[in-house]
């Protein structure tokens, strides 16, 4: 349509059909166009010709499980907000998929209004890509650091390291207080502005990520120092 912007376009990777329904029918209520798919397979070789601007990822789905799928989906683009969905009890398969990419997940049953508010946050923030710089959207430089919050981009020592964008509001909100100790909740403020709430052991899986990917471009990085029952601390380099 002339003069407007295209919805955005959410993929739903669910194999309980009553959820995907529900999912897709919540979407689709709040303005967004939504893609289904019952498994792993059909999804990826759909998504791999056109990726969303979001997917909603079930990990138990057949044919291709949501944590190979979101492997997949994660080295076509760092951009790309990912959620997870599961019904499994093991706390290890939901920091595994935050390990390999994904910004955020809901254990079922979970509420289609806390779902919709989370595809709300990560698609506001993917959309910061590319907008008009305001004053308090300066381009943070710490030591060898430097953040882009326009561009959602983040270099160390001159070269491009791959954040999702979580992980770099995360490491913003580090950054711009070296030296300081911030708890967990201080960075859940960072890292997701609109006041969702997710896990202590969510913050540290993203945390140990943005480290792992600063290490691949400079095996001496060590600027993020866990401190013992308090939080994380930035030293500038």
């Amino acid at each position: 349509m002339d003069g407007m912007h295209a919805a955005p376009r959410v993929a739903v990777v669910e194999d309980e059909e009553t959820i995907r329904e529900g999912i897709c029918a919540a979407l689709r209520r709040d303005g967004y166009d939504a893609d289904a798919f019952e498994d792993g397979r059909a999804a990826w070789d759909a998504l791999e010709r056109r990726l969303p601007d979001l997917a909603v990822l079930d990990i138990g789905v057949p044919r291709m499980d949501g944590l190979e799928l979101c492997r997949r989906l994660r080295a076509r683009s760092e951009r790309l907000p990912i959620i997870f969905v599961t019904s499994r009890d093991e706390e290890i398969d939901r920091i595994l998929g935050l390990e390999i990419g994904a910004d955020d997940y809901l254990c079922k049953p979970f509420s289609m209004r806390e779902l919709m508010a989370r595809v709300k946050v990560l698609l506001r923030r993917a959309s910061h890509i590319g907008a008009v710089r305001e004053p308090a959207d300066e381009i943070v430089a710490v030591g060898e650091l430097c953040i882009d919050p326009v561009k959602l981009t983040a270099t160390w020592k001159g070269t491009p390291v791959p954040l999702t964008v979580t992980e770099l509001l995360l490491l913003q909100a580090l950054a711009i207080r070296p030296g300081a100790v911030l708890t967990r909740d201080q960075l859940m403020d960072g890292g997701y502005p609109d006041k969702t709430t997710v896990s202590d052991r969510t913050i540290d899986s993203h945390v140990k990520r943005i480290r792992r990917k600063f290490t691949a471009v400079d095996a001496g990085f060590d600027a993020i120092e866990s401190v013992y029952g308090a939080g994380y601390r930035y030293h500038a380099r």
